[in-house]
């Protein structure tokens, strides 16, 4: 076991609490929940294909991706969890990606979860999370053109369409929503 897989030892502490939810870092007890987020076809549709196809899979994505963040930033996607049950319903954090000069908001529910106001109360306190504790002055959000529930949400919370960008050469252009504090 490597250093950063030894990170689902920690006790689950939330990171951010909101009325109605707690969000705490995702660990490698959270890797079947991932399998299914990964694998719903809105993700897929709007988010990408990750190539999580099975339980190990979903275990090195979580190791490659949030826990490695988390190591790195200090920040990254962070498990949403209804307070009232525990019930886990979604990711919503903050990414540093190479292909942006800025830290970014991304989120995602479960379909049982969404049109409940969860995104909106988990994003709003991401984005002061951002601000106040690691002192971000700008945060962006990339946002498939077809994501129009996304796209309202972040206006929702403050940011505001910037343009259109092209992550790679191969790829077709995405949103770019920002907000500054």
């Amino acid at each position: 076991m490597t250093a950063i897989e030894s990170e689902s030892t920690f006790v689950r502490a939330p990171v951010i609490e909101t009325e109605r939810l707690v969000l705490r870092r995702l660990d490698l007890d959270d890797t079947a929940f991932i399998f299914e987020l990964v694998n719903d076809p809105d993700w897929l549709r709007h988010i990408g294909d990750k190539n999580v196809r099975s339980l190990d899979d979903a275990r090195a994505y979580l190791v490659n991706g949030p826990i490695e963040m988390y190591a790195k930033h200090g920040f990254g996607l962070f498990a949403v969890e209804r307070r009232e049950d525990g019930a886990l319903i979604g990711m919503c954090g903050l990414i540093k990606r190479d292909t942006l000069d800025d830290v970014d908001i991304g989120f995602a529910y479960l379909p049982a979860y969404r049109a409940q106001g969860y995104a909106r109360e988990a994003a709003a306190a991401t984005l002061a999370y951002g601000r106040d504790v690691h002192g971000l002055r700008r945060v962006v959000a990339i946002v498939s053109p077809a994501n129009h529930a996304s796209a309202r949400l972040l206006e929702r919370v403050g940011l505001r369409y910037e343009s259109a960008v092209r992550p790679a050469a191969d790829r077709d252009p995405i949103d770019l929503f920002a907000i500054e504090f």
